[in-house]
């Protein structure tokens, strides 16, 4: 499922042409994803003018002139690419209709903007935008790791007498909106902390040390276009290239990449979630 770097690209990606642009039409071509979409969905979209695109975990939320915001899940596989720029960033050409083009926005500006979701995972929704942040997907969300909420007292305050692993926490989007599988592998390799450590019983200069390192784990990926490990695509269909970069992620049975350490990288399972470190230098 794509991760916070990897909804962020998408969301820039979409910027150029979506933000300040009017909804010419909207097509739905099908009458659900994960769950129905909301009444005459296409009907509420078309001729609708986009005043903002924002991302609020791993949620695009764009914010309508009809005091209305539409809320984005990428799902497992779903995919939102540009063609027909204006702007001359993406493919010029509209591409032929692909079996699993759910829903399809063209713009005013030219632009055509395509939902594309094989396994269907994903999810769209139309809120209020004066209550949008209180709908009950948002509502539960903690801090954004990028944004000044998120701050070593935070976590400091989060993990305080948790006897969960830390891999576990850092996953738990009330403490931290956005984070997933890979990056929270990233982060604590980056941190030489051991995914098995109960969050409560590590220091608390250990925990504030997470804050920065999270950051900048997200702030890399993001640079790189996120990661593509099956379905992932960028806006403009390009491929993300963290992958490349990955430090012990989905590097099983290779050596350890700390200087010095001789560790090999190792894989066990926690709450149904392969959980990849080094078993010598993250304690």
């Amino acid at each position: 499922m794509p991760e916070l770097p990897e909804v962020e690209t998408v969301m820039r990606g979409l910027q150029p042409s979506m933000e300040g642009a009017v909804i010419k039409e909207a097509r739905v071509n099908r009458p659900d994803l994960r769950w129905p979409f909301p009444e005459r969905m296409a009907e509420r979209l078309t001729g609708a003018r986009v005043v903002a695109l924002r991302r609020r975990s791993k949620y695009i939320l764009a914010e309508l002139d009809t005091a209305e915001t539409l809320l984005i899940h990428l799902g497992m596989s779903g995919r939102m690419t540009v063609s027909g720029d204006p702007l001359g960033q993406f493919v010029h050409e509209h591409p032929q209709a692909q079996k699993h083009d759910h829903v399809i926005f063209d713009m005013a500006n030219g632009a055509r903007i395509t939902f594309n979701d094989p396994r269907r995972f994903g999810a769209m929704d139309l809120l209020e935008t004066a209550t949008a942040d209180s709908h009950k997907l948002l509502a539960v969300l903690g801090p954004e790791p990028l944004g000044n909420d998120f701050h070593e007292e935070h976590l400091i305050a989060a993990f305080r007498g948790k006897n969960t692993p830390v891999k576990s926490a850092l996953l738990d989007q009330g403490i931290i909106a956005g984070l997933g599988n890979i990056y929270v592998c990233e982060a604590l390799y980056r941190c030489a902390i051991s995914p098995k450590r109960k969050a409560g019983q590590i220091s608390e200069t250990r925990v504030a040390s997470l804050v920065p390192v999270i950051r900048k784990v997200l702030e890399d990926a993001i640079a790189a276009g996120g990661s593509s490990l099956k379905d992932f695509r960028q806006a403009n269909g390009e491929l993300g290239y963290f992958q490349h970069s990955f430090d012990v992620y989905g590097r099983e049975g290779e050596a350890c990449r700390r200087d010095g350490c001789g560790g090999t990288i190792s894989r066990i399972t926690q709450s149904g979630r392969s959980s990849f470190y080094c078993g010598k230098c993250q304690r």
